[in-house]
């Protein structure tokens, strides 16, 4: 039997959100301007999951909506964090940083011990499926610079001065 997701999508300040949930927490959260691109992000994501589309999970959408209004506050939501080892090593450490402060990719790498492994902490930042819950829109370019982020520049940047940082 396949394993189900839960999900919804629904309109927010920063285009679209998309919350999914199995039962044991929320397992992707993603931004976008496009609905049809959420969802068929989320087929690529989970293509073996039955995906169930639950208008019904209000409550959970309202909350990710919360967060990404005020993501300085932190973050109780329950979720199912899906990655290998290190990739989890480096969200753990991402969800450690204070909100209003920023860090590079080097800067985490160190946090992490593995300061050669910077290229790797970029690829888990990337691999990231849950914006704002997992903040690695609070990851910048070592020269202060705002740099990538998966659900758009212009997302990460406001994200950032919502926490009242200069990106």
């Amino acid at each position: 039997m396949k394993n189900s997701i839960r999900f919804v999508i629904s309109p927010c300040s920063l285009g679209y959100v998309l919350v999914a949930e199995t039962a044991n927490g929320i397992c992707a959260i993603a931004l976008d301007d496009d609905e049809q691109a959420l969802s068929a992000y989320l087929q690529n994501l989970f293509p073996k999951a039955l995906l169930i589309p639950n208008h019904h999970s209000i409550e959970r959408a309202a909350q990710v909506l919360a967060l990404i209004e005020a993501p300085q506050l932190p973050c109780s939501l329950p979720l199912d964090i899906q990655g290998t080892a290190f990739q989890q090593q480096v969200w753990q450490a991402l969800r450690a940083i204070a909100p209003g402060t920023t860090l590079s990719y080097s800067q985490l790498a160190e946090a992490i011990g593995a300061p050669k492994a910077v290229r790797a902490v970029a690829g888990a930042c990337a691999a990231n499926k849950l914006a704002v819950a997992i903040p690695c829109h609070r990851i910048i370019h070592k020269n202060g610079n705002n740099s990538g982020y998966r659900w758009g520049v212009a997302r990460k940047a406001e994200l950032l001065r919502r926490e009242q940082l200069k990106p």
